[in-house]
């Protein structure tokens, strides 16, 4: 079974709690609706699949299928995800700042769901393997997107260029982001 770190899924958690007009209880199994009024504790281990559960509540309650909101989310999420973890931001240094998530990533999953194969100072590459259902696959790597292009944002890229160049959800063997960026400009 897979599992996603807390820190991760309260965010899932309290986009379904501000909700307030959605009744949970046509929406989502008995199971997933008890996560809703449970404490989530940001160290602990939460199912992959109750998070692929909560992510498609998300679209299709929330965003009502739309996907650009979702990566909004993901590049709005970095402030939080910086706080909860300081050393992840180096700022002026995007570069480092990915060498850095490389490194956090094995703690948000305990399966290889991100990875990094090439990284220099202006590009980077993501291999994005959730293994969940298409829609729900398709949402999360643009949530990811967008996560990746506000770290690069925070830690003062310029010029930041992100897509979508293999989908595994289309019939591609893998999912791929590809990320581009200048470089900070040298304070003077």
């Amino acid at each position: 079974m897979r599992h996603v770190r807390g820190v991760l899924f309260v965010d899932y958690v309290r986009m379904l709690r501000s909700q307030k007009h959605v009744d949970w209880t046509t929406v989502l199994a008995a199971d997933d609706q008890a996560y809703l009024h449970a404490r989530i504790e940001p160290d602990a281990w939460y199912p992959m699949g109750a998070f692929e559960r909560l992510g498609q509540a998300i679209l299709s309650a929330v965003t009502r299928g739309e996907l650009f909101p979702v990566q909004l989310w993901g590049r709005y999420s970095v402030s939080a995800l910086c706080t909860a973890n300081p050393g992840l931001l180096a700022a002026g240094d995007p570069a480092e700042s990915l060498a850095r998530f490389r490194v956090l990533r094995q703690t948000f999953f305990d399966f290889p769901a991100l990875e990094l194969p090439l990284l220099h100072l202006d590009e980077a590459h993501v291999v994005v393997g959730y293994h969940m259902a298409g829609p729900a696959e398709e949402a999360a790597t643009l949530q990811t997107l967008g996560f990746f292009e506000g770290l690069l944002e925070q830690a003062g890229a310029r010029d930041i260029r992100g897509e979508v160049a293999e989908r595994c959800w289309a019939g591609d063997p893998r999912t791929l982001l590809l990320l581009r960026w200048k470089p900070p400009v040298p304070a003077a």
